[in-house]
Parts: C-alpha cells; structure tokens; sequence
C-alpha cells in the first residue's frame, strides 16, 4: 500500500443519526470461487489464488486496472454517492458540513450549467497571463493564479509546501521542490526509445488540442505545443529520478533566503513569499537543488513570449476537468486513453465524488464513518495491529544478523509508533471555505487555495501528530516516517479486505498483511533512515546497516528478475522499500495469527488447512487485471511491484509457505536463495 514519506514523495458522530449503522452481511474475505484449483499452487501461486477471480472480473469501461481494492473503492464510491445526493437535497436540517459538501456535489454534476460556460471560466486567467510585462512577473502570477502553486508534483514550474524538518521533527518548515512537467515523469521526456518518442508525439497533439479548444489557430497551436515540450523537456534534465528520490538523504537541502536567491537569482522569490503570505519567511528546504539551477537557467534563455505559452498550457491543463466536455473529453482522451488504456470516462458523478473526497475529505469522511464503520470493526482492527507490533517485537529479538546496540534502537521506534485507525481524533475544520452551488470551478479553486494555505499556515506551528493525509473512506494505508504512525483509514476496513466476522486465517492474511507491510515500512531503506522521533538520523551500528543493505539488495535482485510486459523489467530499485514490506508484513501477519489462534483447535474449511487459507487470503488480496498501457505507466512511476508479484514474490521466500503447499525445491515457488530481511 502507499506510504507518503513527507519529502519533496476525531470523533463527532452525533452530528449524524444513530439509524446509519452498517446492517449488510459481509462479504467473505477468502472465496474459493476466485480461484483456479488447476494451477499448481507450487508452480504459480497467484493465479492459483486468483485465476477465477480475473475471469469473473473483467475491467470495466470507465477503469485503467481492477482489483480487489480498486473494486472496494468503487463501492465505496457509491456509498458515497448516497451521502453527497442526500446532502445536495438541501433543507435546514443540514449541518455546516453536509451543506458544503452537498452544495459542492450538486455544482458539479450540474453538467449542463458547466457545459453552457464552455471556456469563459478560463479566459481572465488567460487574459491575465497574456498582461504580463517582464519574467519579474512570472512569480507573481504563479503565487496569485487562478489554482495555487501545487503541493506534491506536477506544479506549473515547480512545488511549494511545508513539512517537517528532516533534521527537527519537532518543527515544521517551508519546502520548494521540484515540477513543472504535464507528463508523469522526466524519463517520458528523456527516454528514446519507440514507445517514449511515440507517447511524446501523443502528448504533443493533445497540448496542441487543447490550444485550439482555448482559440488558437491551428498553426499557432502546432507552434505552441513544441514550444511546451521544448520547455519541459529542458526543465525535466534538473529532475532527480525516481530510484535517487527514495534516499533521503539527498532530499534535504535547508538554505536561508540569501542562498536561495543566488541559487536561482532570475526569479522574483521575494515577491513569491510576499504574495503567498511569506513575506517572513527565513530560511526553506531547497528539496532538489538542481533543479531550481536548471530553472533559473531557463528563465534567463527563454523568451517572455515562450513563457507566456508555457503558463497558458499549464493554465488550461489544471482548469480542463472544470471545463465544458470538450476539455474534460480531450484531457481524458490522453492521460486516461492513452497513458493507462482506459476505454470510457468515468460517469460524472464518480467522479464528482472524488472531487467532494479530494477537496472536502474530512467532512465527507465524517459521514461515511458513521454510515459504514462500526466499533466492532474499529476495535478489531486495533487489536490486529498490537498483535502484529507483538510479532515484529518478538523477529526484533531474535535477529541474529543485528547487535544489541542497534536492537535496542529498533524496539525504541517500535514502541514508539502511533496507530491510527479509522479516522481522525479532531475533524477537519472547513468553516473558512466557501462553496457557493452553482459555481463549480469556484469552488474547486476555492478548495485548492484553503489547502495549499492549510499547508503554508503550518510553518513554525508545532507539528500536529493526530493530522491524517489520507480520507477515512480511502481504500489504502500508509506509515509516515517523520511522524513515525501507521493510518488505517476506515475505508480499507471493510468486507471482503478486512471482516471481523471473517475466519481469521484470511483476515490476517489480507488485512493483517497489510498492517505488517505499513508496520515494516518504518524499517525499510527508506523508513529505517529515520529514528523513534522522525529524524533523519542513522541509529545503526555500521556493521549491522550493511548486514540491512545486504538483505535489501537480495530484494532488488529478486524482484529485478520479473518481466511487467515486453521486455520491460521491474525497477527493483524502485520497488524495493515496497518489496520489503510486502514480505515483512506477510511474515509478521502469519506470526501475529498463529499466535492469536494458538489455544483454538483449527480445522481444515473447504478443503484447506488453516496455514493455506491464510497464504490465499494474502494472494486474493492482489487479485487484478491492468490494462497494458497502465502497466507501462506503472513501470516507470510507480514504486510497488505489479500484484501478480506482490503475492508470488513473496511467498516464493517464505519456508511457511513452502510447508502449508507441500513445494518442493526446484519449483518455481521455491527460491533456492530466499530474501529475509525482517
């Protein structure tokens, strides 16, 4: 699952009526229909746990890749459906939440009101850009635009945010990072290859698309679109790849102001500040050096004019989804036909409803958990984690490759994690923004400002440990390093993932696997980094980080081997803190569950022994079918393997395995070398 590592990678139910509780009997978490019982489970695991399943479900239209997750989160998506309908009725009865997210939901599926504005909700911006006098301006446009600088990726120029101190924990500080690309990666710019050159000439015409969609002539847009891909090529050689972001050591880079103007004195940074409420603002982790060098260098060589269409294109770019169907179709016709292969749009209150979730999450959230999440769920869900945490204490003892010295720091931060499961402690107060029905991209922008400012407005405060940054209705889980806390949104808390009514085998399999995959990400490469307070400090004997380095890199090695699609391979680089948890977590969710049932006398369910029921429970939670373009795509930016390999990656290195299925060696599911790291 992700875990967002802050780099430059509550409860108030009695607002909502006791009658909302959860009454459906829940799904199975193993269910033997999704299997293919004529693969031999020794020779491929996955496909023996989930043959079936990718038979029964194909990939619907309006979706790139299904899963069992993805599949959860569409379900989710309609209970969801049902709150933000219910909240768009209006009436008194409403509280402040439900108006705003039910006066947000309404002004956009109000299609036909979007659809009759057409591009006029762009054109001040355009105007705007089209005024510019100097590249002095550039700084001010961007700090005062019609949607504010973004905070994780793909910000017209480059990110701007706050986050804790690698180096303090306690302190949270400014960060600037790199951006300023509209293709997911630098290495769709950088790569020659068939297939980037291809995807290039892709993008290109779509930029020119829409273009022509905001007036230009045609050949002015042909013109237009090089000079986009020109610009961004040059800005994507500053890009740190993806593989040199996981170390982040290289990540932290705190100047003053005086350093950061003589690293890249062509842009206005103290007007920057001054327009973003920073006018004090002293000193700022400068996340990617390189890249504001490259930045500075291009703001000096290219035109004012050139700029002006390089702004225009990023202006079109993030207003297109609030635009009439012409962009919304144009901008889907690309980054969701052409990147990932999906067939058809999603319908548009799917999503409406991830907008409500993106920019509103917490006041929805509020809802869904009192619809859908129970105490008996939560209370189940914290008592798998602490069983887990038991079982990581216990691998922790009895590590024979680690010294007391570094044991002793290792059960520190692990005595030290927070568990967070569910929701928030403290909802999120939205009173300061302001949905006006009717105004959809106003509204959307109003959301973007109240969040890029909620950010900015926490520089110098304390750091707040009970801050989420997932929504409780996600399908996903994470651990924060520098807040060293595992989330568990109530989302991934539901039937057929997670029962507490399920045979426990299945449900420690798949859940608990999960608990341990975020639980072991606090001692992956990356998270290991990190000491019990979140600081980035190496509490490791040397000896002892090369005994880690060393299991780390048989994970490389291993998951090096597999092929995604072609001859395209995984970046075991990549993958590897993810590869890591995978099979971590998997061991301490069988540990945590033989402890759990050891005073219980097991039977064999359907024709499998406990032991295997769990190891299918852990392989049916990957079950999935991916479009290949969306392989592709994954290959470059994503940092988890693909699902076939989450499950036989894993299981092909732990001797349980190999004992509940009677494997033998030499089979495939057998690895003569087997990686442990944890």
């Amino acid at each position: 699952m992700n875990w967002k590592i802050a780099l430059p990678l509550l409860l108030m139910l009695s607002a909502f009526p006791a009658a909302f509780a959860q009454t459906t009997t829940p799904a199975p978490v193993l269910d033997v229909t999704f299997m293919d019982k004529t693969v031999d489970p020794c020779v491929d695991f996955y496909t023996y746990s989930c043959g079936g399943w990718m038979k029964k479900n194909p990939i619907p239209p309006d979706q790139s890749s299904w899963d069992t997750y993805s599949k959860l989160q569409d379900e989710n998506l309609a209970q969801l459906r049902t709150i933000l309908e219910d909240a768009a009725k209006g009436g008194s009865s409403r509280n402040a939440a439900m108006q705003k997210i039910g006066d947000y939901y309404a002004s956009c599926v109000d299609e036909p009101a979007v659809e009759k504005l057409g591009v006029q909700p762009l054109a001040p911006e355009l105007a705007r850009i089209r005024k510019l006098k100097s590249k002095k301006n550039l700084a001010e446009y961007l700090a005062t635009g019609q949607f504010p600088p973004a905070i994780y990726g793909g910000g017209t120029m480059f990110t701007f945010r706050s986050g804790q101190d690698f180096k303090d924990s306690t302190q949270v500080i400014a960060e600037a990072d790199q951006g300023g690309l509209g293709l997911p990666d630098r290495d769709y710019y950088l790569k020659d290859d068939a297939k980037s050159q291809e995807l290039r000439k892709a993008y290109v015409a779509h930029v020119q698309k829409i273009f022509e969609l905001v007036g230009d002539k045609p050949s002015d847009a042909a013109a237009e679109a090089a000079t986009v891909l020109r610009m961004e090529t040059e800005l994507a050689r500053g890009h740190m790849t993806r593989v040199e972001r996981r170390d982040p050591q290289k990540l932290y880079h705190r100047m003053n102001r005086a350093e950061l103007e003589k690293l890249a004195p062509a842009f206005a940074w103290n007007t920057y500040f001054s327009k973003t409420g920073m006018a004090s603002l002293q000193s700022l982790n400068i996340v990617v050096p390189e890249y504001f060098r490259t930045m500075n260098t291009q703001i000096e060589k290219e035109s004012l004019a050139d700029w002006k269409t390089y702004l225009r294109w990023h202006a079109a770019h993030h207003a297109a989804n609030y635009l009439s169907s012409a962009f919304v179709n144009e901008n889907f016709a690309f980054y969701g036909k052409t990147l990932r292969g999906q067939e058809q749009l999603a319908p548009r209150w799917k999503r409406c409803t991830n907008d409500v979730d993106d920019d509103l999450g917490e006041a929805l959230g509020q809802a869904y958990v009192a619809k859908y999440f129970g105490p008996d769920a939560k209370q189940a869900a914290v008592k798998m984690v602490k069983e887990v945490e038991t079982a990581m204490e216990s691998e922790v003892h009895g590590l024979s490759w680690m010294g007391a010295a570094t044991k002793e720091q290792a059960l520190t931060k692990l005595h030290s994690i927070a568990n967070k499961v569910g929701y928030p402690d403290q909802w999120r107060d939205y009173s300061a923004l302001e949905v006006v029905r009717g105004d959809q991209i106003g509204n959307a922008q109003r959301a973007h400002w109240f969040e890029f400012h909620r950010w900015l407005n926490k520089i110098g405060k304390p750091v707040d440990h009970t801050e989420w940054t997932m929504t409780p209705p996600t399908v996903n889980a994470y651990y924060d390093p520098q807040k060293n806390d595992i989330n568990f949104p109530a989302g991934i808390l539901q039937p057929p993932i997670f029962s507490a009514a399920s045979d426990a085998a299945p449900n420690y399999g798949d859940t608990g696997a999960t608990m341990g995959h975020e639980l072991t990400h606090a001692f992956d490469d990356e998270g290991s980094q990190f000491d019990a307070q979140g600081n980035l400090r190496n509490w490791w004997t040397e000896n002892d980080r090369k005994e880690f380095e060393q299991r780390a890199k048989c994970v490389v090695d291993q998951y090096s081997g597999y092929t995604i699609i072609d001859d395209i391979k995984i970046n075991g680089k990549l993958t590897n803190g993810e590869d890591i948890a995978d099979l971590g977590g998997t061991l301490l969710a069988y540990l945590a569950w033989k402890e759990d049932t050891k005073a219980e006398k097991l039977e064999a369910l359907e024709g499998f022994t406990p032991e295997q029921r769990f190891f299918v429970g852990y392989a049916q939670s990957w079950c999935s079918n991916e479009k290949d373009e969306t392989k592709r795509l994954r290959a470059t930016v994503d940092p988890h393997s693909p699902e076939k390999y989450r499950a036989n990656g894993v299981v092909a290195n732990m001797p349980e395995f190999r004992e509940a299925f009677h494997c033998k060696p030499g089979q495939p599911m057998v690895r003569e070398n087997a990686c442990r790291v944890w």
